[in-house]
């Protein structure tokens, strides 16, 4: 499985893998990150999205499947 944060960085906001050190990737919005997150979740056969605020504390988090359809947690 294949859960990912949504963090602020900067002016920019990153996906990371909490197992891992580095960022899967960047983006300029959080909405792009989370969709670039959602996309990753589930070409990995799912897994938990976690969302922060810019303040870093948890936002929102789902459960995504293989697939699934996109709907919460929006940026």
């Amino acid at each position: 499985m294949g859960d990912r944060h949504v963090l602020p960085d900067g002016s920019e906001w990153k996906i990371i893998n909490p197992d891992g050190e580095q960022a899967s990737a960047h983006a300029g919005t959080q909405q792009a990150a989370v969709t670039r997150a959602r996309e990753i979740i589930q070409n990995d056969g799912g897994g938990e999205l976690v969302v922060h605020g810019t303040d870093g504390k948890i936002r929102d988090k789902v459960t995504l499947t293989a697939g699934s359809a996109p709907n919460s947690p929006r940026g």
